[in-house]
């Protein structure tokens, strides 16, 4: 019961057009604002919008609860984060990696 080469290619298509797409994550970069709780950081992500009618640049800031699983982040830190599927009833991102250590 040896495949040929043609029938093992149309079965790894047909595997291939099978498997779902995995949709894009969002990613956002921010500093850590605390890192009191186990397993948990709060980053706050900073953003610049432009006014509508007078177009002076805004700040703006969300705040998002980060799983952080080995306890790396601390207080300060750059990080990267992606959204994940939801964790606990607040988390729904997950730490990626610290771009910057504070100082």
């Amino acid at each position: 019961m040896e495949q040929t080469e043609e029938q093992m290619e149309e079965q790894t298509e047909q595997q291939a057009e099978q498997a779902p797409d995995r949709n894009s994550r969002k990613e956002r970069v921010g500093v850590v604002k605390s890192d009191k709780m186990d397993k948990t950081i709060t980053v706050d992500v900073r953003r610049q919008m432009k006014h509508p009618m007078y177009g002076k640049y805004l700040e703006r800031s969300s705040t998002f609860m980060v799983h952080d699983e080995e306890n790396d982040a601390r207080e300060g830190d750059t990080v990267r984060v992606m959204e994940t599927r939801p964790i606990s009833k607040n988390k729904r991102w997950r730490l990626v990696e610290i771009i910057e250590r504070a100082k």
